[in-house]
């Protein structure tokens, strides 16, 4: 039976609003030697938690508590009364009924000891009463309890930071959708599975929940499931003490992220939502068949086709694409970096290829300038002068991050080599530069340094190499040629010759 009555959407089921920091067991509090605390009545164990701790003298604290505190009371609103059980009797029963967490009764300075009357109405209503001792303040615990619940929330931020390091990493295994299920069924310590639009389980890992959860948590997935109106992203319910929690997967294409556990942590529902970002990725072209596509495109490559035969499979336009090259100004780039930035350049074919990722991107779509990545982008090109672009946008990436510009285009005006025939010009740059043919770096060096106009700086950083390397390849590279490399004829005819190398 369903322990909520009814699954909750976007939100977990709860009594009382409680803030969004991990709450702070009893057992902890007891066990600080410097507040030498006691209890005295009412349950214990790891399930008896506070959220927060709270002063008041007030015989009827009901309107002032928002549930979870741990009460802190030194007696002075005890009546001189001949029948103190009633009065104890219907303040414990107030305070439970705000959602109140536990009672900490200050032995001074009104009190020698606890009430007995007191202790046997938080027995009889199930709260927790603390001796506090005549030396431990009430600041003192509050301060405590503070503590207690940065050091949570702490530990729970870095719990939530390695599970989103290892979902992402198990993103970029060869089999990403049952290696995130499964991190996730570990992280989460209970069930994961991946429902298909069609409602039937594609991939599952984690223990396997008894046969009436799982029917509930397939029927807590038409809640999110698209179905022609609106549905909220996610919803929660609790079967039998498990909680369930489902996830819609991308923009209405119908997967869902379905989990179980026995527990519900404050970040379980961040970790899960990573998962189901992941997820998204991974299944959102599932559907309307373009990663299929893209598959008999590169199986056809491998078996020996041509860009020309494959491209119309990946064609959303015309003929034209252009070649991205990028890379991130801090850390070295992830599959998932990768992926977001194919998405903000409007292309799903991203090749992650050490610290910079290639996108080959539609030719009618202007890219800009992305936040926290340096771009280099080629001029539009059919598929087969798709690996001229590709150098185009390598040489674009270099300027730009030797000029710190976010974003550089291979230059787009006619050329000098337009008036001179194709093969002429490849047969006069063979010949001119055949003395720095066997060394690559010279001549990539020479094209880099002619490009930023003779800086030695800026071509020591677009090469990521010192500058007195340039400097020395730069002036082996004259030697080699016979040439004065200070004289702009040379440097022109050079930059010419380069540029059809």
């Amino acid at each position: 039976m369903a322990e909520t009555g009814t699954p909750s959407a976007n939100a977990p089921a709860s009594h009382a609003p409680v803030p969004p920091t991990p709450p702070v067991p009893l057992s902890a509090l007891l066990a600080r030697d410097d507040l030498a605390l006691r209890q005295i009545a009412g349950p214990a164990g790891p399930d008896v938690v506070v959220h927060w701790a709270h002063t008041s003298e007030m015989a009827d604290p009901f309107p002032y508590l928002l549930g979870g505190e741990l009460l802190l009371t030194a007696g002075v609103q005890i009546p001189d009364a001949s029948a103190p059980g009633a009065f104890f009797d219907a303040y414990v029963a107030r305070i439970v009924a705000a959602g109140g967490a536990a009672l900490g009764f200050g032995l001074a300075p009104v009190h020698d000891t606890v009430p007995d009357a007191l202790v046997t109405a938080c027995d009889t209503h199930g709260l927790p009463l603390l001796e506090v001792p005549p030396h431990t303040t009430f600041s003192g615990v509050a301060r405590a309890v503070w503590q207690l619940m940065a050091r949570a929330r702490l530990a729970e931020l870095r719990r939530v930071t390695e599970a989103q390091q290892s979902l992402a990493a198990a993103a970029a295994r060869p089999d990403p959708v049952p290696s995130v299920l499964r991190r996730l069924a570990q992280r989460l310590t209970g069930h994961a599975v991946l429902y298909g639009p069609d409602g039937a389980e594609i991939a599952a890992a984690g223990r396997e929940p008894a046969p009436a959860v799982a029917t509930a948590l397939r029927n807590l997935t038409e809640v999110v499931r698209p179905a022609g109106s609106a549905r909220p992203a996610s919803a929660t319910d609790t079967v039998d003490g498990t909680h369930l929690s489902a996830y819609a997967l991308g923009p209405g294409e119908g997967f869902v992220l379905g989990i179980t556990a026995g527990r519900r942590e404050g970040g379980d529902h961040t970790i899960a939502s990573v998962g189901a970002v992941l997820l998204s990725l991974l299944t959102g072209e599932h559907h309307s068949g373009a990663g299929a596509a893209r598959s008999s495109a590169l199986v056809r490559l491998l078996l020996g086709a041509s860009p020309q035969d494959v491209a119309p499979l990946l064609q959303d336009g015309d003929g034209d694409r252009i070649v991205v090259h990028a890379r991130p100004e801090r850390r070295a780039p992830d599959p998932v970096a990768a992926s977001a930035l194919g998405a903000a350049l409007g292309s799903p074919l991203v090749d992650l290829d050490g610290e910079v990722v290639r996108v080959l991107a539609p030719a009618g779509r202007e890219p800009a300038p992305v936040p926290g990545w340096t771009l280099g982008v080629s001029a539009p090109a059919g598929p087969g002068g798709w690996p001229a672009a590709d150098v185009q946008a390598a040489r674009a990436l270099a300027r730009a991050r030797a000029t710190r510009a976010p974003l550089v285009r291979h230059g787009a005006r006619p050329a000098l080599s337009e008036l001179v025939p194709e093969a002429e010009a490849r047969a006069h740059a063979r010949t001119l530069l055949a003395p720095l043919a066997p060394r690559p770096a010279l001549v990539e060096t020479l094209r880099t340094w002619l490009s930023l106009h003779g800086s030695w700086d800026r071509t020591a950083v677009a090469l990521g190499v010192h500058r007195n390397t340039v400097r020395q390849r730069v002036a082996r590279s004259a030697l080699l040629l016979d040439a004065d490399l200070d004289d702009p004829d040379v440097r022109m005819e050079l930059w010419f010759a380069l540029r059809q190398s």
